[in-house]
């Protein structure tokens, strides 16, 4: 039976608070399996936004009480022991609890007791007021569940589109450089294995963009394409891997050609997310693949901004809980 799943609260100033109580008010229209947040308990009175005064919550002592109270309820392991936070004014004190939420929900999820970590959304540069010493929340989970951060894979998935960025958060100019046959050949066997533990895809179809305009033109524009990307991409069909390319990213991603691939990989950050953001941006979700653990994200920030407005849309929220039910449910499957 799949354990409950543990939400790290996120920065409370932020929506996290809200879209996680609102992905609870929505669990049976959902579909959605019993989930527990890990946070501070005053966090989430009057959480919200739904004009209710707040929806039931209930405090846990152990991730296995979550089940008893999750139909009526919203079950909260309290670690924080804080006053509440001011929707909108982020706090040292909050940053702490959201790393302290962030250590405690991969903790449960390493130990068996939960059965995969949904992270809401942090600031990063509140984070490294209180010593958080990682470009992001990936790399955090990567290192406490003992795997290199190169291999902590980021994909971003939506219901009609499924990518990854082989470099991330670097310069544009550093690109070239960093885009190796090695690092292709890595990021493709990622997704290929991924693809069939997380998605029950049994002959996953890798598209790989090329990184110069129309894919180089055979030299023409750039010669990365040849010298690099296509004997990754050969070494790679050697290996038996169903993988084409590389492809002219601009004729990607229109409904069409999305249908001749189950994931797109791309040179770098903006040429994976664009399209995703355009395509699914209040339902795309971050799942980090090359975990011993299943970890997913909502593809979007803290807003502060809007935080304690009531108007937070948790459509990616919900779609994270969601695929994380789906890769629990699929890796069952593949793990006999």
């Amino acid at each position: 039976m799949t354990k409950p799943f543990a939400i790290s609260c996120g920065d409370p100033a932020g929506i996290g608070p809200e879209i996680i109580c609102k992905s609870w008010y929505e669990r049976i229209n959902s579909g959605l399996d019993c989930f527990f947040v890990v946070g501070n308990f005053e966090d989430f009175k009057g959480a919200d936004g739904q004009g209710l005064g707040g929806i039931p919550i209930a405090k846990i002592s152990e991730p296995a009480e979550a089940k008893s109270k999750f139909a009526n309820a919203l079950p909260i392991l309290d670690i924080h022991h804080g006053e509440p936070t001011i929707a909108g004014e982020p706090t040292l004190d909050g940053a702490q609890c959201a790393l302290h939420a962030l250590e405690i929900a991969c903790g449960l999820a390493r130990s068996g007791d939960a059965g995969a970590v949904i992270t809401a959304p942090v600031s990063k540069s509140q984070l490294y007021k209180v010593g958080f010493r990682y470009p992001g929340q990936t790399e955090f989970v990567s290192e406490r569940c003992g795997i290199a951060r190169e291999n902590a894979v980021m994909m971003l998935a939506g219901p009609s589109l499924r990518v990854i960025p082989m470099t991330i958060h670097i310069p544009l100019k550093d690109v070239p450089e960093q885009l190796t046959e090695p690092l292709i050949i890595a990021r493709a066997q990622a997704a290929h294995k991924a693809m069939i533990r997380n998605f029950g895809v049994e002959n996953p179809r890798i598209a790989i963009a090329g990184l110069n305009p129309h894919a180089g033109e055979n030299g023409a524009l750039g010669e990365e394409e040849n010298l690099v990307m296509r004997p990754a991409i050969e070494s790679l069909v050697g290996e038996g891997l169903n993988v084409s390319g590389p492809l002219p990213a601009d004729t990607m991603f229109h409904e069409e050609a999305r249908s001749r691939y189950d994931v797109a990989l791309c040179p770098y950050h903006d040429q994976a997310l664009v399209p995703l953001k355009t395509l699914h941006f209040f339902d795309g979700v971050n799942l980090t693949l090359g975990l011993p653990i299943v970890r997913t994200s909502p593809d979007h920030g803290t807003a502060f901004e809007i935080a304690g407005k009531g108007v937070a849309d948790p459509r990616s929220m919900i779609a994270a809980i969601q695929m994380a039910s789906t890769a629990v449910s699929n890796r069952e499957k593949y793990d006999l």
